[in-house]
């Protein structure tokens, strides 16, 4: 290209004294005001506030073209009539009524402009990037080009330093000059393999006038609703000209990749948002990766050439650090693994065939090779044997004893055996080879002919034009050099007794080197295809468990395309056949198929925390309970009517954690039901109906205990659509009720005045139901004595208290095993679920005799599952297992160590407003406003879709729903404790 270094390695200009810049403007512009400097990286840019408005004052660099800055005006213009609602930095005319306008500064001829103010606040820090904010960007650069796409206003006679098509003579010329020669070789040598990469499509790109800097610094935001900065317009023309029209969405997400916790597919967004704009064709999908390649490494080298020409530039200087983390993001995967990925995002994976195999790679290789299920659904990795480092082997071994000869793996599985938890970025799990395990010697041939080279003691490689076949654990006989298809290359090492093979494909890459044996799943399609199976190598394809997930003439990424496939059709399946108010959690929910202990793991193999599933008081995958359950269901399993032991002991059990008063038991299916019964045995023994709730709680979807729910969060016409028998109290929040902090004692008297007023009006209570720890508040304690109070004007007026423990039994508090302990009273009526079948459909109600006697006026009651011989062993196992792994107390020492850690959190983070709670039943308050107590309810949300992308589960509860609800099984670990705090930490730091 031939770029003389002279037109554009330009010196910064020097600062303009304030003084002449005012002058400027009265005597140009006929416009006074104050002036602040904004800095930039070769021109001088200053805000002017004036009393009608404000503008900034752009003073070009000398070797700025005249012509080029009134085509930077002129295309803004055309942006303005093309592109509704896009904030754009217009230019006023001077007095003689030109845009450009002349000055002399430090005897320097020079030229200015004033523009338009634009409003807003452009991403200069390298928080973290939101993907519908990354969308915006792309969203914008597509809109922009699509803007210009007919403007001709460029002259464009010179090449230019940012213009793409000039990035490797840039990088050549500039590259020298580094102080740091060893990041100047890296960059160098990236951007001559990318270029190479682009070479084949530089004369079948579309070029047109871009503006060439839509980045996250030229850009200018507006908070929205949940605190993310939005992209609403668009400055600084400085960049204007004729370029590849693709070129514009490489520069936007190029300036992705600096962000805190951006990777090479952080720019999928941006990408998509772009095509849906201004589609892209076949040549510029594949230019795209390159291109961003080159954008970083002329980003690398201009911006330390910049501050080698002038070291008190703090604006250049700054950036250093952020540019090279962008171009280690651009080149930490290889660009043709990026372009299958994009490819792939967009519907369009390549088909590239394999070459034929002339002779077989394991001749002597039985047919029937057993494979191995390492996926998330295996059954052969319950109880957390996937986590051992030698799960594969034991699992292949134990194959093989059992009369295999040969076992393999599956190419592109998501390996559960790889998943990794209490891990902020996702696990390798994406298997990009196979491994085949032999009990005896086998003779290694190569399937085609090619050029052999060694790696490490027994590793052999076979290079055919382009494709490699990478070999591992072979007792080679071949000598490096050519070889003949057919020809004997070794045979399967043992080493230890064990004797596998590894093998890969991998289609060469410019940047060359070797590639994983795994892949993250957001980049498994782009390696996938760059690395293809190599199970037909060694397995006939009507062999019997040959793979046939996709014809000879597919993509090789077929089988993730049908894995993506499958769980995008599996969502529009739920809501096509599961009734769409059953809610899931996200608005892109992962596919969750396995659970152990306090963790979960989706399809793909990304290990979550789950600080969510206070059902699972236990933790997942129990093997105990899951063993009891195992054996019942061989056994019996029938209804409550026939007479059998388990039910008998079970109703003792709960009993016996009780006071004594509370001594019969009834058995249900949930907590509905058990709040239901409740209500129904409180009319039956006072003979009344009316019930009084508190308010924001929540009890249950029945019909009775859907009455007495009053959270808006749950039904918004709670309040105004409960039956006349419901009367409420008002919810005694010592945080942000009526009455707060000390003055929260109040809440008692005046709940149990409400109750004697209505006995007084006569309405005398059958019940009040209250839960003895405030759940739906965030995990909330009552205030001091306030059951005490209320039970007892409850009592006075005839009434039963019901104490509703289906969330906060069960030891989940840690001090205490139940809620209404901490209150130092004893309820009439207490009703349990959730945590008592550790997910199992199970709850009881327990009361008095005479009070369950009552019922029989209404007739018998009865519950198919409620107390089954399968439910009963599942509630004796939870409490045995409560029991003996001592989970109250681990729920208390955990449950305050992670208070404390929350606590901390709260005095360097404004948003949060407080930490409620005991033991693993917590809530952080976010606030927008400590004084006010402004609910952050958008932000909320987008803090729980942030720590999810960090592999943690939680969601937001209360009626603002501005509280992370946080009770997770009773077995978290204080190591995984400190995961959450520090994955929390990390978003309030960083952003969501």
């Amino acid at each position: 290209m031939g770029i003389p270094s002279a037109d554009w390695l330009v010196r910064p200009i020097g600062p303009v004294d304030e003084a002449e810049v005012s002058a400027v403007l009265a005597e140009r512009f006929g416009v006074t005001g104050t002036v602040h400097d904004l800095g930039s990286q070769q021109d001088r840019n200053y805000r002017v506030r004036t009393e009608t408005g404000d503008y900034v004052l752009k003073i070009a660099n000398p070797a700025s073209d005249p012509a080029a800055l009134r085509a930077q005006c002129a295309a803004v213009e055309r942006l303005a009539d093309a592109v509704s609602g896009l904030r754009l930095p217009r230019a006023h005319a001077g007095v003689d009524g030109e845009v450009v306008q002349r000055l002399s500064a430090g005897g320097v001829d020079l030229v200015c402009r004033l523009l338009d103010y634009v409003p807003g606040e452009p991403i200069m820090d390298s928080r973290y990037l939101a993907p519908p904010v990354v969308a915006r960007l792309g969203e914008l650069a597509g809109r922009v080009v699509a803007g210009l796409a007919d403007f001709a206003g460029v002259e464009q006679e010179r090449p230019q330093l940012w213009d793409l098509r000039n990035a490797l003579t840039v990088v050549e010329t500039l590259a020298p000059h580094l102080p740091d020669q060893e990041r100047a070789a890296r960059v160098l040598s990236a951007s001559r393999a990318a270029h190479t990469l682009l070479e084949p499509f530089v004369d079948r790109l579309p070029v047109q006038v871009i503006h060439g800097d839509v980045t996250d610094n030229n850009v200018v935001c507006e908070p929205a609703v949940d605190g993310r900065r939005m992209p609403v317009g668009v400055i600084d023309f400085g960049d204007l000209g004729l370029g590849w029209t693709v070129a514009e969405l490489a520069v936007t997400c190029a300036s992705v990749l600096h962000h805190h916790g951006a990777g090479p597919a952080s720019v999928l967004p941006a990408v998509h948002a772009f095509h849906a704009v201004r589609p892209l064709a076949n040549e510029e999908v594949d230019a795209l990766w390159p291109l961003v390649v080159l954008r970083a490494s002329v980003m690398v080298v201009s911006g330390q050439y910049d501050t080698l020409l002038d070291p008190g530039n703090s604006y250049a200087s700054v950036a250093l650090n952020r540019e090279w983390a962008m171009f280690e993001a651009a080149v930490s995967v290889p660009a043709e693994v990026m372009t299958a990925q994009l490819r792939h995002a967009l519907g369009r994976p390549s088909a590239q065939l394999l070459p034929v195999a002339e002779h077989t790679l394991l001749p002597g290789l039985p047919d029937d090779v057993a494979s191995l299920d390492l996926s998330v659904s295996s059954e052969e990795l319950h109880t957390g044997r996937w986590l051992a480092p030698d799960a594969e082997t034991v699992l292949a071994r134990a194959t093989l004893t059992a009369g295999r000869t040969a076992v393999r793996t599956r190419h592109g599985e998501f390996r559960l055996t790889r998943t990794t938890v209490d891990d902020s970025v996702p696990a390798a799990t994406c298997a990009l080879g196979v491994e085949l395990h032999l009990t005896g010697a086998a003779e290694i041939r190569a399937p085609w002919a090619g050029t052999v080279t060694r790696h490490g003691d027994t590793g052999v490689t076979l290079h055919t034009g382009g494709l490699d076949l990478l070999l591992d654990g072979v007792d080679a006989e071949v000598q490096p050099g050519p070889v003949v298809s057919g020809r004997r290359l070794g045979t399967v090492a043992a080493r230890e007794g064990v004797r596998v093979l590894g093998i890969q494909l991998f289609r060469s890459c410019a940047t060359g080197g070797r590639p994983p044996r795994f892949a993250p799943p957001e980049l498994a399609a782009g390696w996938l295809e760059v690395c293809p199976d190599p199970t037909r190598l060694f397995l006939a394809p009507d062999a019997p468990d040959a793979p046939s997930s996709a014809p000879d003439d597919a993509p090789v990424s077929a089988r993730d395309a049908q894995q993506a496939v499958t769980e995008t059709e599996l969502l529009e399946r739920r809501e096509h056949s599961f009734a769409t108010v059953q809610e899931h959690y996200f608005e892109t929910p992962p596919q969750i198929e396995r659970g152990w202990r306090h963790h979960l793991v989706d399809t793909r193999g990304r290990g979550y925390l789950d600080m969510l599933n206070n059902v699972t008081i236990l933790g997942h995958g129990h093997p105990g309970l899951g063993e009891a359950v195992h054996r019942q269901w061989q056994r019996l399993n029938t209804n409550s009517r026939f007479h059998y032991a388990s039910v008998v002991e079970l109703s003792e059990r709960l009993t016996g954690l009780l006071p004594a008063e509370l001594d019969t038991v009834f058995l249900v299916n949930s907590g509905s039901e058990a709040v239901d019964l409740a209500l129904r045995l409180a009319w039956a023994a006072t003979g009344r109906q009316d019930v009084v709730a508190v308010e924001e709680a929540y009890h249950g979807w029945t019909y009775a205990s859907d009455a007495v729910s009053t959270s808006i969060a749950d039904n918004p016409n709670a309040l105004a659509s409960r039956p006349p028998w419901v009367h409420t109290v008002a919810a005694p929040n010592s945080y942000r009720g009526r009455h707060r902090g000390p003055q929260s004692r109040r809440y008692a008297p005046e709940a149990a005045a409400r109750i004697r007023e209505l006995s007084d009006q006569g309405r005398p209570l059958a019940a009040f139901v209250c839960e003895p720890y405030y759940g739906n508040a965030g995990g909330m304690a009552l205030p001091d004595g306030y059951l005490r109070q209320v039970y007892e004007a409850t009592r006075d007026v005839g009434g039963l208290c019901v104490a509703d423990e289906v969330q906060v039994g069960y030891g989940r508090l840690g001090s205490h095993f139940w809620g209404f302990e901490q209150q130092g009273v004893v309820p009439d009526i207490v009703t349990v679920a959730k945590a008592m079948g550790n997910g199992h459909p199970l709850g009881a109600v327990i009361t008095r005799r005479d009070i369950a006697d009552a019922y029989r006026t209404q007739g018998y009651f009865f519950s198919s599952a409620g107390g089954s011989p399968v439910s009963s062993v599942v509630g004796l196992t939870v409490l045995d297992a409560l029991r003996d792994e001592d989970l109250q107390t681990n729920a208390r020492e955990v449950g305050a160590y992670l208070r404390d850690r929350l606590l901390e959190l709260a005095e360097r983070h404004a948003l949060i407003g407080a930490v409620h709670g005991s033991g693993l039943y917590l809530g952080v308050e976010f606030v927008r406003d400590r004084e006010s107590l402004e609910p952050a309810t958008e932000e909320t949300a987008a803090i729980c879709d942030r720590l999810r992308e960090l592999g943690v589960i939680v969601q937001p509860t209360s009626d603002r729903q501005c509280v992370l609800k946080i009770k997770p099984p009773l077995c978290l670990t204080r190591r995984s404790a400190d995961v959450f705090a520090d994955a929390l930490d990390d978003v309030l730091t960083h952003g969501w």
